[in-house]
């Protein structure tokens, strides 16, 4: 159910019956689940970039980057820096604008894993989402890396069967081939169709996707992949909020901090799971130095 300022919404016309953002407010509405937004801008704001992530997930689908694990990643360098990580961080010459879009533009230059593909589609459907100059101000010293992202994408998991298009799932793989790890999971889109794209699988159903993941499986396994009930999203409204920021903006915040895990189609989950050992050996460390 979605509530406007309080009070039950109902559409009235303002988008096509056959469009993305209406079928996401039916999904919306069929729920047990509050949707609640101060006003009509905020509410908005949510489904044209969650009709943008899917429009970005579809785009990449079309282009020409294969999937790579962390190890094999490679980017234009006239627009990025390959670390040792197998990261891409935008070189100093270069907007941040300029830069994901060259992803697409050119998108043969570069290989890139599911997780950092997920990343990827997230800034272009911001970028596509709010002006340019306010994109360059929030994402300024971009480093694409796993899960790795600016803050102001508010990037976070909720426990869900009920999932929303635009919305990232992860396909486990609990039984992968040691030989292949990045066959460990798969991070996927969900589209308004009902099907879900994956880099490196592709537009494909649930179902679909499961069968790929066990063609992968240890020789032997016979324990299924399946879809798990993390659910990963951005923060809308948060990001409502920069839509049109005013020049000389100065955004002070606390970036995550950057974890080289190596492990190529991690969930979120997971990359959390790894960060919060850090930020707990730091805590141990500042109270035993």
């Amino acid at each position: 159910m979605i509530q406007l300022a309080g009070m039950q919404f109902q559409q009235s016309g303002m988008w096509p019956s056959d469009s993305i953002e209406s079928v996401i407010i039916q999904r919306m509405q069929e729920v047990p689940i509050v949707y609640s937004y101060q006003s009509m801008d905020e509410l908005s704001f949510e489904l044209k970039l969650r009709k943008n992530i899917i429009e970005s997930s579809r785009t990449m689908d079309q282009g020409y980057s294969p999937f790579a694990s962390l190890a094999n990643s490679r980017c234009n360098p006239k627009y990025w820096l390959l670390t040792d990580a197998g990261g891409f961080r935008l070189r100093d010459d270069v907007e941040p604008a300029d830069a994901i879009r060259d992803i697409y533009k050119n998108s043969s230059l570069y290989a890139f894993e599911c997780a950092t593909a997920i990343i990827i589609i997230y800034y272009y459907a911001v970028l596509n989402s709010i002006n340019e100059h306010s994109f360059n101000q929030l994402f300024q010293n971009l480093y694409l890396y796993s899960w790795h992202s600016d803050s102001d994408l508010g990037i976070h998991d909720i426990h869900t069967s009920h999932f929303l298009p635009g919305d990232v799932v992860y396909f486990n793989n609990p039984n992968f081939n040691l030989e292949t790890p990045w066959w460990r999971g798969e991070n996927a889109v969900v589209l308004e169709d009902g099907t879900y794209f994956g880099h490196g699988i592709g537009i494909r159903n649930a179902e679909q996707m499961i069968q790929a993941l066990n063609k992968t499986r240890m020789p032997g396994s016979n324990q299924s992949a399946y879809l798990t009930n993390l659910v990963t999203r951005l923060s809308f409204k948060h990001l409502a909020k920069y839509s049109m920021l005013t020049r000389g903006y100065i955004n002070h915040k606390i970036q995550p901090i950057l974890f080289h895990h190596n492990e190529s189609s991690i969930s979120y989950n997971r990359y959390l799971y790894y960060l919060n050992m850090i930020y707990n050996q730091i805590g141990y460390i500042n109270l035993f130095p």
